[in-house]
């Protein structure tokens, strides 16, 4: 099984992308996190013709929203709201024959790393929290993945400077240590750093502000790919598709996928 996760800041918008991708790499699933856009519009026919004929979409009009896309049955299509929030962040589905998947999109926490100070900040450490607890109390001994846009860069090398990224929101050490309750929970392995050293830059975002994104890479690694140990050990290959930075109208986000024996 080919699995990709792709935070892609409008799937109408981006549709094209995600036909290129799907040209390019025939993924079993797609997750797309950010799909900005109500479910009675999401554009449903093109991933039918795709072959994608089994879907389980979750948005708002504007913002957020989550999709599973997958050309294998699925069973128990499931959506999670967390925060007293409907604001389509997490779903979920069993893949027939396969694992539980989880389709998240933790928020991003504005600018300010300072939870009184910004109710965008709080948000986000909030839903880390509630996450981890209901992760907490469920069954383990299913096969389980959980992808998407993590919003958090949890190491030294997953920005592109350690020092100077401390304070910024994403790599600050609350959060980190927040996104490490989080996996713990899980019961799950990071499989891209199964694969990718710690020692060497890994990242899967570049901010639009820069001029030059490929010349400075300044990238963080927002987009994360967990399966329970079990199933890491069937993971035969970790691709971070870097040059989909570089396509017409591109998301600041780049796909992360997975294959699975």
């Amino acid at each position: 099984m080919r699995l990709a996760t792709w935070n892609i800041n409008s799937v109408r918008l981006r549709l094209p992308l995600v036909l290129r991708l799907i040209d390019a790499a025939r993924p079993d699933v797609i997750c797309l996190q950010e799909t900005k856009v109500p479910d009675e519009l999401f554009p449903h026919g093109p991933f039918a013709e795709q072959g994608y004929r089994h879907r389980h979409v979750s948005g708002m009009k504007g913002y957020n929203g989550v999709a599973i896309l997958s050309r294998r049955p699925f069973a128990a299509p499931a959506v999670r709201h967390w925060c007293g929030m409907e604001d389509c962040r997490h779903i979920h589905v069993k893949l027939e024959k396969g694992p539980e998947l989880h389709c998240v999109y933790v928020p991003a926490g504005g600018d300010a790393p300072d939870a009184k100070a910004n109710p965008k900040f709080a948000h986000k450490l909030r839903f880390l929290d509630e996450l981890t607890a209901w992760w907490r109390g469920q069954a383990t001994q299913k096969p389980r993945l959980l992808v998407g846009d993590l919003n958090i860069a949890p190491l030294e090398h997953d920005v592109w400077s350690h020092r100077q990224m401390l304070d910024v929101v994403s790599h600050t050490p609350v959060e980190v240590d927040k996104l490490g309750k989080l996996q713990k929970a899980f019961g799950g392995v990071d499989v891209a750093r199964a694969f990718v050293p710690h020692s060497q830059k890994l990242y899967s975002w570049w901010s639009y502000r820069a001029r030059d994104w490929r010349a400075s890479d300044r990238g963080r690694r927002l987009d994360h790919i967990w399966a329970d140990p079990a199933l890491a050990g069937n993971v035969k290959r970790i691709a971070i598709l870097k040059d989909a930075r570089g396509w017409d109208q591109p998301s600041d986000h780049v796909p992360v996928m997975a294959e699975l024996g």
